[in-house]
């Protein structure tokens, strides 16, 4: 019976909102003005979709990079092919974020990047601060080992 009377009332007041609403609008649209009558505009000719003989540029042909440049590139933000430390501890503040648990940012920045420090430094054989692409190679991740089957 409950169930009834707070139906029918739900009901009545759906209907109640959806007139005041259908007269709220008839009472915009008949304040709205009244279009207004302007000359015809004159046609206007549109061009030849047909080209004849023309003919496009070619396309631009994309480079294939190889998987090693790929990640290169993904830690040089400027493209001078030179991977700075300040470019690749740039990226590992993901990381950083995962490791501060709580969200206060009191870890240590420089305790978190000790491990990207030394990775930089022993990949780093000329010792200039930079990575070129084939001492980039040696920051290459292990590849880890799919399991056959999770039996």
């Amino acid at each position: 019976m409950k169930g009834m009377i707070l139906g029918s009332t739900a009901s009545l007041a759906l209907v109640g909102i959806g007139l005041f609403w259908w007269s709220g609008r008839a009472q915009i649209e008949n304040a709205a003005p009244p279009p207004m009558l302007e000359e015809p505009v004159a046609a206007v000719e549109v061009p030849n979709s047909r080209p004849g003989n023309m003919i496009g540029p070619e396309p631009p042909e994309a480079s294939e990079l190889s998987r090693e440049q790929q990640r290169f590139f993904r830690y040089d933000r400027n493209r001078d092919w030179r991977i700075s430390r300040t470019e690749m501890l740039s990226t590992r503040t993901d990381g950083f974020r995962k490791l501060d648990k709580d969200g206060n940012n009191l870890l240590d920045f420089e305790e978190w990047a000790v491990a990207t420090v030394e990775k930089f430094e022993s990949a780093d054989a000329d010792h200039d601060n930079q990575l070129t692409p084939a001492e980039f190679v040696a920051t290459a991740p292990k590849p880890t080992r799919k399991r056959a089957c999770a039996c």
